[in-house]
């Protein structure tokens, strides 16, 4: 049996259960709270990412559906060691979710939603396995900024910065470097830039600090930065998922770049929805999100495909 990683003791980011679930992906903990039809959250990849950015919609559909949020590879209370971090790894953990949901409620479909780099994980999970997903949230995904039509390389292969990897891997002191990005002035400073306002959630900040500066937190960060879990085939890989997808995005902050978005028009299973937020929509306009995600969860594949 996996013995518990050095950030078991993090203070639980969400209300309900947490449990571990182990696999191919190694020992991740596990959120679940509410009855009902299970729901899928994954939180983003970032220097401070935990399921804490999926709070308001754990909290907010619990009361109408089984929900279950993972702390991805290299965050909250997971594994942290350093390991090769990929978009393999992180398919597999979504994968590996799912295969721990359907243990506690039975083989049917799960709706999942993901957040900004997750969606591409998610995205690649559901056409790997279309069967284990009922329908997909992406909110303010990546890949659909300009320049993402020439996103077509080969299956599974990574947007990989070679100036940024090697940077990453000479870096002395990694830790330490890691550290000064993560003091609480740099993760507010970062997040005024996701919300594209200076109106952020204090809680967000407080578990971000805390969380980033557990044992091996800068591994999966440092990942991420190089460019390695960005995928390259992202283009192909949105044009191959056939389950309804509702895309609610920003429309400021630093991830509002949806002009490559226009292929979706043609595809009656996609449907994008911009908000007069940052990438977080769900934080700044809980209730209407809310609101619609139930629709979107409540509205089956054949009104979605003719135009309902």
């Amino acid at each position: 049996m996996a013995q518990p990683h050095p950030s078991a003791d993090l203070p639980p980011a969400l209300p309900g259960t947490r449990r571990a679930i182990d696999g191919a992906a190694g020992p991740m903990a596990l959120y679940e709270a509410g009855a009902g039809r299970p729901l899928l959250l994954l939180h983003s990849i970032n220097a401070a990412a935990s399921a804490y950015e999926v709070r308001p919609v754990f909290e907010g559909m619990r009361h109408g559906a089984r929900v279950f949020a993972p702390d991805l590879p290299g965050y909250g209370a997971s594994d942290r060691s350093d390991r090769a971090y990929s978009i393999r790894l992180f398919t597999d953990a979504v994968h590996q979710t799912v295969d721990a949901i359907a243990a506690a409620c039975g083989p049917e479909p799960v709706d999942a939603m993901a957040i900004s780099l997750s969606c591409e994980f998610l995205a690649r999970a559901a056409v790997e396995r279309p069967d284990r997903f009922r329908t997909l949230t992406f909110v303010t995904p990546t890949g659909f900024a300009a320049g993402s039509e020439w996103l077509r390389g080969p299956p599974g292969s990574a947007r990989t910065i070679p100036i940024m990897t090697n940077l990453v891997r000479s870096l002395p002191g990694k830790g330490g470097v890691f550290r000064l990005l993560t003091r609480r002035g740099s993760v507010r400073y970062f997040l005024k830039r996701t919300y594209g306002s200076d109106r952020v959630d204090e809680g967000m900040v407080d578990y971000d600090v805390t969380t980033a500066n557990r044992p091996g937190g800068h591994h999966a960060p440092f990942a991420f930065l190089s460019g390695r879990l960005f995928s390259a085939d992202v283009r192909t890989l949105y044009e191959q998922v056939t389950h309804p997808v509702w895309v609610p995005h920003a429309t400021r902050g630093d991830f509002r770049d949806f002009s490559r978005s226009e292929w979706t028009a043609t595809r009656p299973n996609w449907r994008l929805e911009p908000f007069p937020t940052g990438a977080l929509v769900h934080w700044e306009m809980p209730g209407p999100f809310l609101e619609k995600l139930a629709a979107h969860i409540a509205t089956p594949l054949a009104a979605v495909a003719a135009g309902a």
